[in-house]
């Protein structure tokens, strides 16, 4: 069992993927073969026309994910630890990189690698009982997933900091305070609003919502003056576009559009 689950194509709501973590007996743990596997489905999504939002959930009650196996590592050599090394950045880079929008849908534990797995998508959905983490420090090591980057990102660098140095957990309703969470649902609900969010996205224009994605990430940690360069790319590459010409076409006319995706 490689510990991932694709759902390519998402009874009920056209265009919508779902990446399930599939270990719950180890509390969707991410050892060796479910990061091969991630960045295996990542790679094959983000060439696939037909899907336009993807939702990364996990199986089980009680986490989303708790980082990597360290079960696994501990049988490791430091040899064996640089071998899994390009495997684990190929799992959360092929995530981070997807053209697609993605969104989490956190329940239960996110700590560690689950927490950067969550902080690689575009908007975090978590229910109630989701509580988040960094805590590789408690452990002698430093978030390699993209944490110390996708934090400092997201809450700025202090309170990446308070998190990252002390490896404290905070609960959804600090999450959401501070910036980590989007959205908080009912316990139970995340996956059900983390796929009704991506098919509302699912339904714009393909071409137009990759572009707006690459401004968003693209345009992050640059000045003002050049990320409106990059806005400026983005809004020629829609405008230009075959899904411009018919939105405004089905605009006019009333009706739904029919986005050719390019």
């Amino acid at each position: 069992m490689d510990g991932v689950t694709v759902y390519e194509r998402l009874a009920g709501h056209p265009g919508v993927a779902e990446v399930r973590l599939d270990r719950p007996e180890a509390l969707n743990a991410i050892d060796t073969a479910m990061a091969h596997r991630l960045a295996q489905a990542c790679a094959q999504l983000a060439t696939d026309r037909q899907v336009r939002a993807v939702v990364l959930c996990a199986s089980g009650d009680r986490a989303f994910s708790v980082g990597a196996d360290l079960k696994e590592r501990n049988r490791m050599s430091d040899a064996d630890l640089l071998r899994q090394r390009p495997v684990f950045r190929a799992a959360f880079g092929g995530l981070l990189g997807l053209p697609q929008p993605v969104i989490a849908a956190v329940h239960g534990y996110a700590l560690g690698g689950g927490c950067e797995l969550a902080l690689c998508c575009d908007v975090i959905v978590a229910d109630e009982t989701a509580v988040f983490g960094l805590p590789e420090t408690t452990v002698g090591l430093v978030p390699g997933g993209g944490g110390t980057q996708l934090a400092a990102r997201r809450l700025g660098p202090g309170r990446a900091a308070d998190l990252i140095f002390t490896g404290r957990r905070v609960d959804a309703h600090e999450a959401g305070r501070i910036g980590l969470a989007d959205r908080i649902v009912a316990a139970g609900t995340a996956s059900q609003a983390a796929v009704e969010l991506a098919g509302r996205m699912a339904a714009n224009s393909p071409t137009a919502v990759k572009a707006a994605k690459t401004a968003i990430r693209q345009g992050g940690g640059i000045g003002l003056a050049a990320a409106l360069e990059v806005e400026d790319a983005a809004w020629r590459a829609a405008a230009l576009s075959a899904d411009r010409r018919e939105g405004i076409a089905a605009f006019v006319q009333k009706r739904e559009p029919q986005w050719p995706g390019e």
